[in-house]
């Protein structure tokens, strides 16, 4: 799941909140929950405590920031912890690594991948060469055909994708930021853009007028399966 976009709004709260307890409600196994960024709408403490709570689930979370997040205000309120360098956290699941990257940038709509982040991604994928990876972020490495968002998407996927290409075990990448189920490929592997859960992008060619902001439509969110070195995933509208 990715954009929630936590702003004290009942809407932003409700449809979080929506998405969770569909998580929760599964009858079958999940294995991990990974949200991709903007998880707070103005980076303040405040949300980020909402965020938090309706975030809580039984299965594992993986969360990273995104262009709205506040690390210091991120990593205080999510993880207990001090400091304002870039949030990098990974997943050792049974067959299975998922290494998020902070790819934000501070007081910065655009995304980028900083000298930290990519030693970090090295010694990740480096510490389980035989274990199959994905690699997620919030801002996607590609124009996916929406000005707005191919505006600020990453500043430099040249460095990502010398980094794919070094790790063979690297299966998928993982992104958000767009508001849009989307579907590509980087680096010769598939590159995934989750939905946003507090509002739809839309393209030019379903608008009628000039905002391509659609709030009606219901947060989405996608799931992953991966089996046999294959990742297949499914969109799904949280009605």
């Amino acid at each position: 799941m990715s954009d929630v976009h936590i702003d004290g709004s009942p809407r932003s709260i409700d449809r979080t909140r929506s998405v969770m307890r569909h998580l929760e409600n599964l009858p079958g196994p999940l294995d991990a929950v990974l949200v991709t960024g903007d998880i707070a709408d103005h980076g303040l403490i405040e949300e980020y405590e909402i965020a938090r709570e309706l975030l809580t689930t039984r299965h594992p979370t993986l969360i990273c920031p995104g262009n709205h997040d506040v690390r210091p205000a991120f990593r205080k309120v999510m993880l207990d912890e001090d400091g304002d360098g870039p949030i990098n956290q990974v997943l050792r699941l049974n067959g299975l690594t998922v290494a998020l990257c902070d790819s934000s940038v501070p007081d910065r709509p655009e995304g980028l991948l900083d000298d930290e982040t990519i030693g970090w991604l090295h010694r990740v994928l480096g510490e389980a060469p035989h274990t199959p990876a994905l690699v997620g972020m919030h801002h996607p490495a590609v124009p996916l055909g929406v000005p707005y968002v191919d505006g600020i998407r990453l500043r430099n996927p040249e460095r990502l994708e010398g980094i794919i290409r070094q790790y063979p075990q690297v299966v998928a990448v993982l992104a958000g930021h767009a508001h849009t189920a989307a579907s590509t490929v980087f680096a010769g592997l598939p590159l995934v853009v989750a939905p946003g859960v507090v509002s739809t992008l839309r393209l030019g060619q379903e608008m009628r007028t000039p905002v391509p902001v659609d709030y009606d439509l219901p947060p989405q969110i996608a799931l992953h399966v991966f089996d046999s070195g294959r990742l297949v995933t499914h969109f799904r509208p949280v009605l």
